[in-house]
Formats: structure tokens, sequence, C-alpha cells
């Protein structure tokens, strides 16, 4: 197998200057660069750059897959819109890592699989993922969350170790975090059993007349400095800065029970165990299905086939006679009905001197033989 990596990066909240992208074009000749995006895929060699140097200074999103079973994403935000300290207490482990520069903090969530899923096209992985970014802005951080199960997963943390604050919603992923989740090969039984202590949140868009109350109650300096902002082009996000002040404290982390990793594991392992039981039973049902079902068929073939044996075993004949692998087989199956019904019908005496004689007919016939000894005939 060829190797295989994978290298996008994309500027959400503004774009990259003429200068930026030809300080990009320098290291790349053969990339798609744009004034959102860079974009590169290796068969040989290597990126001729540092990723974590481009997030500080050019990107706010970038994925790298490799097909020997590396996946990572990383996501820079605003530190107005993401407190360091809060990504720190969540990105704890190799798996999930961040750090903060003077304007931004950046979260760097890697996946690793020994054994290599050989996956040659890493495109429309990030833009399904990159909302998230939206999503933690305004307040969500179940990103944060699913980062700290990830080191959970990798095994990284002490089993006594407790987990940080449990957000609301864990139990109905986004889309985009369902993505990153997906692609960062988050264990469903792992975040299944962590959702058990998350709250459900039924998402409602706040209504005109409740915004208008809420805006109407925010001080003078406040909306002034919202529109001085806008006017400056600082929109990115500004949308999600406003309605966290609007939503909260509603939808704060909640408090958890002070789950170990140990015991989210054994809770996950526990449910895993639980998933192959039932699957175990449905194939043990669809298997006994399946048997049921041929059983009937074969009782209704040998009714009919009670009533037809001398024409059976002329068209075992002709078969034979074909000198061809695949008419062997059915007459072998046919040979095989016909013994079922002389044993059934007190006639196997009968069968087995036919048989013998079908033997003597075609002892130079060494194939069918071998066939009419494996199915136990004669």
């Amino acid at each position: 197998m060829s190797e295989y990596q994978y290298y996008e990066f994309v500027a959400v909240d503004r774009p990259l200057t003429p200068a930026q992208q030809g300080e990009l074009r320098t290291l790349s000749t053969r990339a798609r660069i744009t004034a959102s995006s860079f974009v590169n895929d290796y068969q040989w060699g290597d990126l001729k750059g540092d990723p974590r140097v481009w997030m500080e200074r050019y990107f706010d999103a970038h994925l790298y897959l490799a097909n020997w079973g590396t996946h990572r994403v990383a996501l820079r935000l605003p530190r107005r819109l993401l407190d360091p300290d809060t990504a720190a207490a969540y990105c704890v482990g190799e798996s999930a890592h961040s750090w903060a520069t003077g304007e931004h903090v950046i979260l760097d969530l890697n996946s690793e699989d020994d054994d290599g899923d050989w996956e040659y096209d890493g495109e429309g992985h990030l833009a399904s993922i990159v909302p998230v970014r939206a999503e933690l802005a305004a307040g969500d951080t179940r990103l944060l969350y699913l980062a700290w199960l990830l080191c959970v997963q990798g095994r990284g943390l002490d089993d006594d170790e407790v987990e940080p604050a449990v957000p609301p919603g864990l139990g109905k992923l986004s889309g985009p975090l369902r993505s990153l989740a997906d692609f960062l090969r988050l264990d469903q039984d792992l975040l299944a059993a962590a959702a058990e202590a998350s709250r459900s949140v039924v998402e409602k868009a706040p209504s005109a007349a409740a915004l208008k109350r809420w805006a109407k109650g925010l001080p003078d300096e406040d909306k002034d400095a919202v529109i001085v902002r806008l006017l400056q082009g600082e929109h990115a996000h500004l949308r999600a800065e406003l309605l966290r002040r609007f939503h909260s404290p509603s939808t704060v982390s909640t408090g958890s029970d002070g789950r170990t990793v140990g015991e989210l594991l054994a809770a996950a392992e526990t449910r895993w165990a639980e998933r192959q039981r039932l699957a175990e039973q449905r194939k043990a049902a669809e298997r006994a299905r399946r048997e049921q079902a041929a059983a009937v068929a074969r009782e209704k073939r040998l009714q009919t086939l009670a009533t037809q044996q001398e024409q059976a075993w002329r068209r075992v004949a002709v078969m034979i006679e074909t000198k061809k692998p695949k008419e062997y087989d059915a007459a072998i199956a046919l040979l095989g009905d016909l013994k079922v019904l002389a044993e059934r019908d007190g006639g196997t005496a009968a069968f087995t001197r036919r048989i013998r004689q079908l033997r003597e007919q075609h002892a130079r016939k060494p194939s069918l033989l071998d066939r009419l000894d494996r199915a136990r005939l004669g």
C-alpha cells in the first residue's frame, strides 16, 4: 500500500491576505490555495511547514488524515469566546490538548488507529466539522467534553480521575458534533455512558419578542460597543457572543455525579457487552428463521419428489452424463433428497443398490466419486 497524507486548513473569521497566500505558496507549489483555504495531499514527502504554527498565524480549522491511521482536527477560537483555562480543563491528554496565543485558544484533537484504515480521501470531512466552532463560540461546551472523552478512550488518564462538568445535550449531538465524533472514532458506548449524566435540551430559537425585551435591558455602553464592533467588521462571532449572553445561565454546563474515568470505562464495557449479547440474539433468531424456512422448503420439495422418484433418477443420469462440475453438484443434491426419502419410507436397501450401480457405471469419473464420498452416498 502506498502512503497517503491529506492536509486541509480553513480560514473562517477573516480571509487570508495576498501576502499570506504568497507565504504559503513558497512552501507548496502544488497545493490548492485560496483566500480561505489550503488543501494538499501527499503520496510521498510531507508538508513543508508546521501545522501548529499555521494555526497560530493563518487558520481557524485544520484537518489531517494519514492512511496509517492518524486522524487529527485542530480548531482556533478568539480568547474572548473560549477561556484558555476552560479549554485546558477538558483537553488533558495526548489525544486532546490546547494552548493559547495572544489572541486565540487552539484545540488539537487526535485519534490513532494502529491497524490503519487505508483511507485515501480526506475531502469533505472538514466542511462537515467546522460548524462546531460556532457552537462552541455560542457557549455549547459539548465539543470540549468530547475532547475529554477522547483522552479517556486513549487510556491516557488515571482511572481515579474525575470527569469535568458534563454539558447538556450529549445524548443528541448536532450534525457537526456527530461528524467530529465519527471522524475521531469516538467510541459509541463510551459516549452513551457519558450521556447518562447529561440532561436533555429542547432546542428552541428565541422569539423576536424575547430578544427585543432582552436587548432593551442591555446597558447603553454595551449596545454602543456592539455597533462599533459591527462597523469595524468584527462580526464573525458577534451573534454567537450575544446569544451566549442571552441564554446565560440557562445553557451553562451542568454538574455531574463526579464519575471517574474507571467508572466511565466500566460502564462503556458493560454497554458493549450488552450490545454484543443482543447482536448474538438477533443472529441466532435470524439463523433459526432461515433454518426453519429451509426445513419447510425442503419438506415441500420432498413431498413433490416422493411422487416423481423414477423421473428424479433419470435426471441424475442426464446430469452426470454432462460431465460438468455444476451438474455433478446438482445431481448430488438430488441424490441427497432421494436418500432422505428412502430412509423415511424404508427403502434404504434399494437406494443403496442403485448408488452402488451408479458408482460401478461411472467408476472412471473420480470427480463424481469424490462428491459421492463427501456426501456419504453409498
